[in-house]
């Protein structure tokens, strides 16, 4: 099979995957929102920082590393030298991760109390420790498995971790009610932690399978592959990621504290933050299914080019990326904009998540692009390059969750995501023309897709005027019928365009 179709055909499997997964997701966050509230789902959201960062520390950089490694020493045949990039990086973050999970168990009560600012996140804490250990080797795994473009295993890992959270969660649930126990964040940690381990146990066990059928064995005195050589490359990228880390972590431990400067109480605070982060962005995030396969594929791939010196195949990824996330986000923006607040209401029964929805709906294109050109960058070896874009997002978004809140209230940070996704947007388009020196067609990039969306929201209007006017189905069933309208008459235009690219 040629390089563009097992792209394309990693990216199809882990789109859908991507899809499949967040659509069990989409219930769950509905499921959460109509069980433990609002309040609940923001403490979980407050535990994400602890979380991220013992990531960053773990396997921040060495993940990244590891699977450009891998890429390269498959691309000249040398599959053993892939297995010990593999097996030395995974020991040495596993050795980390266990070290993390000691930390945070040990200092749950000054995390919780003095850092999160919240003391009922210190037994959440407790349980989560656990599965770190196990994202660690997990990430690991599927980091050898895209190096390798082969997109099964990790979209099968990705799909039993979510059903086995989701369905951990609601008899956590069901235990909870039995017993007469009010319903807390409790079962999302509990749920979040059996979904790691069984994603883990899944990996570990197609990755014994994969030495098997190589016949290889892990030999200390016959590497193909100096440990120093490869933790120098990742230190630099390690430290980026903390760094970054550190920024989101200060960020969102500063939102609910802020809003208590405008005038929240506490619980208000903490319900708003569950809103916007449990509800309103992981709805906006929902296509980005698409873009994040994109870039899982293309970081490998940009390596490979590079390594060949094919800088005009390296143009021609830039200038396809960009149109196609555009073509995505444009869609998005007009979707989120005019049925954000609809869709905020009708599945999550709460008036907010469909404002802010409406509002961030203009993230869309910044946010899609984002993704896919800080993979671009990282597999062209501009790791400095991606860590200053990301501190310029991130400096933008603290400022405004410092001085925009307690003046505009949580409008205020909203409009601080909206500069800080264009300013990163930007500074990649930047660096990456600086090193690639693509070109870019407004005409099809924007304006067509524009024009696609008016038409297609047209159609869409048309649909609910005519399922009204004889009184069709109930409100969900028109709004869902509407979206498909919109969707089918807005690609189309567009179709030809992409069939005959992935043709050639």
């Amino acid at each position: 099979m040629s390089r563009k179709k097992t792209l394309l055909l990693g990216t199809v499997i882990l789109t859908a995957t991507g899809f499949l997964t967040r659509i069990i997701g989409f219930f769950y966050r509905i499921f959460l929102s109509h069980t433990i509230g609002a309040r609940e789902i923001g403490i979980f959201q407050l535990l994400t920082p602890i979380n991220s960062l013992c990531t960053a520390l773990c396997i921040g950089g060495i993940s990244t590393i590891m699977s450009r490694t891998i890429a390269a020493k498959t691309a000249v045949g040398s599959r053993k030298s892939g297995f010990d990039v593999l097996f030395i990086g995974t020991g040495f973050c596993v050795l980390l991760s266990i070290l993390a999970a000691f930390g945070v168990r040990t200092f749950s009560g000054f995390l919780s109390a003095g850092i999160l600012g919240e003391s009922s996140c210190g037994p959440l804490l407790d349980i989560m420790a656990y599965s770190i250990p196990l994202s660690t080797v997990h990430t690991c795994i599927i980091a050898y498995y895209y190096a390798q473009k082969k997109t099964g295993i990790p979209s099968l890992s990705q799909l039993l971790e979510q059903i086995v959270r989701v369905l951990s969660s609601y008899f956590v649930y069901l235990i909870m009610r039995n017993q007469g126990i009010q319903p807390d964040a409790r079962l999302t940690v509990i749920g979040l932690l059996a979904g790691e381990g069984v994603a883990c146990l899944f990996t570990l066990t197609a990755i014994t399978w994969e030495c098997s059928k190589y016949k290889y064995h892990f030999h200390p005195n016959s590497l193909d592959v100096h440990p120093v050589e490869l933790f120098s490359l990742s230190l630099p990228l390690t430290a980026n990621r903390i760094c970054i880390t550190l920024l989101h972590s200060v960020e969102a431990v500063l939102i609910p504290n802020r809003l208590r400067l405008c005038g929240l109480s506490n619980n208000e605070a903490l319900s708003l933050y569950g809103i916007i982060t449990g509800m309103a962005l992981p709805m906006i995030l929902f296509p980005s299914a698409i873009t994040n396969s994109v870039a899982v594929m293309l970081l490998p791939s940009v390596a490979e080019d590079q390594a060949s010196g094919n800088l005009a195949n390296v143009r021609r990824t830039i200038e396809a990326t960009i149109k196609y996330c555009l073509i995505l986000g444009i869609f998005a923006t007009g979707l989120f904009c005019v049925y954000g607040q609809t869709i905020g209401t009708l599945i999550f029964r709460i008036k907010d998540a469909g404002v802010f929805i409406q509002i961030l709906a203009f993230i869309s294109p910044f946010l899609y692009l984002n993704s896919t050109l800080t993979s671009i960058l990282n597999g062209l070896g501009k790791t400095r390059l991606c860590f200053y874009q990301n501190i310029v997002g991130l400096g933008i978004r603290i400022l405004f969750v410092f001085f925009a809140i307690p003046a505009f209230g949580i409008q205020g940070y909203l409009w601080g995501v909206l500069a800080s996704e264009l300013a990163s947007s930007m500074l990649n388009l930047f660096f990456l023309h600086r090193t690639a020196d693509f070109s870019f067609d407004a005409a099809e990039c924007v304006l067509k897709p524009v024009i696609s969306l008016l038409i297609a929201l047209g159609i869409s209007f048309a649909v609910i005027g005519i399922l009204n006017s004889f009184f069709l189905f109930n409100e969900v069933l028109q709004l869902l019928l509407a979206i498909t309208a919109m969707g089918i008459s807005y690609l189309l235009p567009h179709l030809p365009t992409l069939f005959r690219r992935v043709r050639n």
